[in-house]
């Protein structure tokens, strides 16, 4: 039980954040049913870095290779990335996103900012500036052992 005011904050935040968490990853599959949460993740990065490396993606994600390895197939059989050669290293694959994968992201993408407008709409604009502030800061924060941060585990903030 919270001893504080504070103690008790966290507690509803970590709540909060894990439903927000469930909320998400359920939301994915009525977005594009064939995109899960964390393919739609990977897309982004991919599309936001203009294509890296796989290992790249483990370790920004702080993933297992094989379980990136898992979603990098998954994506290049449906189409949505494929590999290219580093222009600077030839022994080096680079994932790039197809144009159906940029079709794709761009649909779930437009989907869930409706989504969010919608969920949104009634708040002042103060508060939606204060709560984009919020979330800035809460995940801007680099502290502690990567393992003890469960929002850095795994991609778009999903909990296990």
């Amino acid at each position: 039980m919270p001893d504080t005011a504070a103690d008790a904050a966290v507690e509803t935040v970590q709540r909060e954040m894990t439903a927000f968490a469930r909320r998400a990853r359920a939301s994915a599959g009525r977005m594009h049913p064939e995109l899960s949460l964390v393919s739609y993740t990977l897309l982004g990065h991919l599309e936001e870095r203009d294509g890296c490396r796989a290992t790249d993606l483990a370790a920004h994600y702080a993933l297992d290779k094989s379980t990136v390895s898992r979603q990098v197939s998954a994506l290049e059989r449906a189409g949505l990335i494929e590999r290219r050669p580093d222009p600077e290293d030839q022994r080096v694959q680079v994932l790039h996103l197809t144009r159906a994968g940029r079709r794709i992201l761009a649909q779930v993408t437009e989907s869930r900012r409706a989504a969010f407008r919608e969920r949104l709409a009634d708040w002042p604009d103060e508060d939606l500036i204060r709560f984009a502030a919020y979330l800035e800061r809460y995940n801007a924060w680099r502290g502690g052992p990567r393992s003890e941060d469960p929002d850095r585990g795994t991609p778009a903030g999903t909990y296990r």
